[in-house]
């Protein structure tokens, strides 16, 4: 029977029978047959030895795609398992599944792995990889295999497998002596595996409940080249420099206790930070027209019922009791705007109605989740509610995407990408409006001339949202603002307005956040700059140093002008030599040092030095407050190289 092939440029190709997918690259060009990793037939990722028995679209998947790179690191953390099973045959296997830019794999065994382990289990994976094993898939009842794992002594596969429901076959894949379950798809050969690193060694839960034996966790990266390793290398150097959580305590801005997990504790200089990026964002909200609201804290169960945030979120909601009456420390604060809203009555006119606040939000994230400022139980939102009719929501979102883009860019960042994240399957409201509200947002997506990557089944429970992804000065992607369109909260908590016609209707409710977490927000912020903050938000913005003692009425004269201007300026009057000053200053990050010796005083100037040890010569106090002011104004700034 004749098979028509399809490839991804439209042109057909015909073959007299049924083949592989290795054997139609390999009809095309020897070249292309020996970079195949993989194929995608009718859209579905398969292995190269896949047989197609009938017309299809197919695509050869190479090292150059993101699916071929995914491929590569679910093969290595196979390979992973082979290298510690041939190593340390006691050991038991569970899973190894691909992550953010590698790959795990779970192990049961009597003793912790060592570093050295690790090296040994990395030259074995580099050696088996050598070999060139073919990767076999072979397809089996399920009964059959959970008999082949126990026989093994891998009762955790076993129960894997017991899982799957009676009657089904499940795929095996066989690479020399080594035997795993998986689904696949697979390299063709261990000697596509040729750039890995096993990085670390962790604990883990079964089947992640803290009532499971705990396993141990070997993590891996691998790329398609080897300048690819080296360069995800560098840029965890680069992080580890960066991380929040040292910077936090080296530049005196925040810490965290066990007292409080996941709680933050402000020093001065780090709510400084805070307080510059509120009040800027404040200005956001006036010039946005939104108004500034607050709401309570804790809400009645009821209302969390109503919003439909009980049945779908309470397992991560913190919740007391009064009185015989059930509460909740509030997640998020929409119910609370609804409320607002539903005070008086509402016409059309009134619409677009905008509400901003800075909630205080409280989540019960496990503790194994929390990590320094980035990810905490108590935060604070920029949060935004929007109330609009349905012919308001593309306009309205079009001019958030506009929004979010500048406040990005006053930050510093520039490169934004954007996905749109569509109906998931546990989800309340009827499929009409969710079609209405994703349609809205890819016509406001649209309108602001966006690119943009759609997300299956990644939407919130109440809505589809656009999301917005930031990247850092070291290449990381961090999502940041989102926009989601509402059909059915309003409607549950009773939202009304009168339309044109005299009659009620209910609103659309747009979420919106820019910042998002400030908490996060800053976070992003310190391990982007390096902890080197862009002036205007530089928690002290200029240091004033004397030579000697009989300087400091003139440096106390001088700061005090800087203050008045509206900079955060201090003086250090120490007796200290002025080189240990300038470092000590330096290390703190400070944009700018003035030092004033005899000459500078005699004069009535400033020496002037910039971040990065730049001397810019010598000016009046007035001339550097003009410099300083509008480089302040212009906010912005560049990524700190540290």
């Amino acid at each position: 029977m004749p098979v028509v092939i399809t490839l991804p440029d439209g042109s057909k190709r015909e073959y007299p029978q049924p083949l592989t997918v290795a054997e139609v690259a390999a009809s095309i060009g020897t070249g292309l047959a020996k970079a195949a990793l993989a194929g995608r037939v009718d859209g579905q990722l398969v292995d190269t030895s896949c047989l197609i028995t009938q017309d299809a679209q197919l695509a050869i998947v190479t090292d150059k795609e993101a699916d071929g790179l995914e491929v590569i690191r679910h093969s290595t953390a196979h390979l992973l398992a082979y290298a510690v099973k041939d190593l340390f045959p006691e050991a038991q296997v569970t899973i190894g599944p691909v992550i953010d830019n590698g790959f795990y794999y779970d192990f049961a065994y009597t003793r912790p792995f060592t570093p050295e382990d690790l090296e040994a289990i990395e030259k074995r994976m580099a050696e088996l990889a050598k070999k060139d094993f073919p990767v076999i898939r072979e397809v089996v009842p399920r009964d059959q295999a959970i008999e082949f794992f126990t026989s093994l002594g891998e009762h955790y596969k076993a129960e894997l497998i017991a899982a799957i429901p009676e009657g089904e076959d499940v795929s095996l894949y066989r690479e020399g002596d080594f035997v795993d379950l998986c689904r696949g798809p697979h390299v063709p050969s261990t000697g596509k595996l040729k750039v890995f690193k096993l990085m670390k060694v962790a604990g883990a839960y079964w089947r992640g409940d803290s009532d499971n034996a705990m396993l141990q966790r070997i993590y891996g990266t691998a790329w398609a080249k080897k300048e690819d390793l080296d360069a995800y290398l560098h840029m965890l150097e680069e992080a580890e420099k960066r991380d929040h959580r040292k910077l936090g305590r080296q530049l005196d801005l925040f810490h965290l206790q066990e007292e409080a997990p996941g709680m933050v504790f402000w020093h001065p200089h780090g709510w400084t930070v805070w307080q510059e990026i509120e009040q800027y964002m404040r200005q956001v909200y006036r010039d946005n027209g939104y108004q500034e609201v607050r709401c309570p804290q804790i809400l009645e169960r009821t209302l969390w019922e109503k919003s439909g945030h009980w049945e779908h979120y309470k397992d991560h909601m913190f919740t007391t009791e009064s009185e015989k009456r059930d509460y909740a420390v509030k997640p998020m604060n929409c119910p609370g705007h609804v409320q607002i809203f539903n005070m008086g009555i509402r016409s059309y006119r009134d619409l677009p109605l905008r509400y901003g606040e800075f909630g205080s939000c409280h989540r019960n994230e496990p503790s194994g989740a929390l990590h320094g400022v980035m990810r905490v139980r108590g935060f604070t939102q920029d949060d935004g509610h929007v109330f609009c009719t349905e012919d308001q929501i593309q306009p309205e979102v079009t001019a958030f995407n506009d929004l979010v883009r500048q406040v990005y860019a006053d930050f510093g960042f520039t490169e934004v990408a954007v996905k749109l994240a569509l109906r998931p399957a546990s989800r309340v409201g009827e499929d009409a409006s969710w079609d209405k509200a994703e349609n809205a947002l890819r016509a406001s997506l649209t309108a602001s001339g966006l690119q943009w990557e759609e997300l299956p089944g990644e939407g919130a429970f109440y809505g589809p949202k656009i999301e917005f992804h930031i990247k850092d000065a070291i290449g990381r992607s961090w999502q940041c603002g989102t926009v989601q369109v509402d059909f059915s909260m309003p409607q549950r908590l009773g939202a009304e307005f009168v339309g044109e016609d005299n009659t009620r209707h209910t609103p659309v409710m747009l979420h919106r956040a820019i910042l998002g977490s400030l908490e996060r927000f800053i976070g992003i912020l310190i391990e982007n700059h390096a902890g080197a903050f862009p002036l205007w938000l530089a928690p002290v913005q200029i240091v004033v140093m004397t030579i000697s003692e009989a300087q400091a009425d003139y440096a106390i004269d001088v700061t005090q002008l800087l203050q008045k201007a509206g900079l955060r300026a201090t003086s250090d009057l120490r007796g200290e030599k002025i080189n240990y000053k300038i470092r000590e200053h330096s290390l703190l990050k400070r944009p700018y040092l003035v030092v004033v010796g005899d000459k500078e005083k005699a004069a009535g100037l400033v020496a002037l030095r910039a971040r990065g040890n730049q001397d810019l010569g010598q000016m009046s106090p007035q001339a550097l407050i003009e410099r300083l002011l509008n480089e302040k104004s212009s906010k912005g700034g560049v990524a700190f190289s540290a």
